[in-house]
């Protein structure tokens, strides 16, 4: 449908800045801090909407607490992770890495969730994730590491989407995304003072954490979890692996960074399994109906 279409590529759009914007905070604050004032910016701007418009359920939260914990845990320890691995990989190498998640997300969905993939599906994500081999294990040891925590946040993040897949597509959205966020913050500040890393941002710190916030969470976490309503979570998981290639732009034009010609070529089959996954799903099986949004 043209309205679900208009989403996907809103969402494509933004999601592809989350790397950019870990890289652009990264010489200013420690990077779990960084996320913990990037979610809090977020729980800020969705509360003061909440509060606005007069609607915040606090049964929700109580009713559905271990489901709001266990999210915002997952989505945490993701967000800092990838923050992290910035400081050993350039953005577009962490974008196309964090593909990975198709492989969690097609998991989940095919064995947890009971979702069906058709034959052309399936050989388009066996490419895609061929191609997510191809750039998590090139030699050198920075890239090593920063590899697999990117493939630890993958899996933390596919992992709460099958969560939410399952267990939160009834719930009023907005008041669900504030305790998302909430709970994501809370525990982001758990982890800082842990570390011991809770400072205040400088002046100059400021305009990145507030865009950051605005953008790469709220906007896009809004978009995403739209769509993750609106799409079955193999499929959504699988569109989102055209991201990289707007963050491959970003990170040539802001850091002059690029991925290696290994790292290009593993991106191409990602994205030519990607394309085989979209023009599939577009076409409906003989003799059923069509689907509708």
């Amino acid at each position: 449908m043209p309205l679900t279409f208009l989403l996907v590529l809103c969402l494509l759009l933004v999601d592809s800045l989350h790397f950019v914007f870990a890289r652009l905070l990264l010489p200013y604050l420690p990077p779990g801090t960084s996320a913990l004032y990037v979610l809090a910016v977020a729980t800020v701007e969705t509360g003061l909407y909440l509060g606005w418009r007069g609607g915040l359920q606090l049964s929700l939260l109580r009713r559905h607490l271990p489901f709001f914990l266990s999210i915002g845990f997952l989505v945490a320890g993701s967000t800092t992770i990838n923050y992290t691995a910035v400081a050993y990989l350039d953005p577009g190498t962490a974008s196309l890495l964090a593909q990975t998640s198709i492989l969690f997300a097609l998991l989940f969905g095919l064995f947890w969730l009971r979702e069906k993939l058709r034959p052309a599906q399936l050989a388009g994500s066996g490419l895609a994730l061929a191609g997510v081999f191809v750039i998590s294990f090139q030699p050198g040891d920075f890239l090593r590491l920063g590899a697999l925590m990117v493939l630890g946040g993958a899996f933390m993040y596919a992992l709460h989407a099958a969560i939410v897949k399952r267990y939160g597509g009834e719930m009023e959205f907005v008041n669900f995304f504030f305790y998302r966020v909430a709970c994501t913050t809370g525990f982001l500040l758990l982890f800082a003072s842990l570390r011991g890393e809770l400072l205040w941002p400088s002046w100059a710190a400021w305009p990145y954490l507030l865009l950051a916030g605005s953008v790469d969470v709220t906007l896009s976490r809004v978009l995403y979890y739209r769509s993750l309503r609106l799409l079955p979570i193999s499929f959504h998981a699988i569109v989102l692996t055209v991201s990289p290639a707007i963050t491959i732009l970003w990170s040539l034009l802001l850091f002059s960074e690029r991925p290696s010609p290994t790292g290009l070529a593993g991106g191409a089959a990602v994205l030519l399994g990607v394309l085989i996954v979209t023009l599939n799903r577009t076409r409906p099986q003989p003799n059923a109906p069509a689907q509708t949004e």
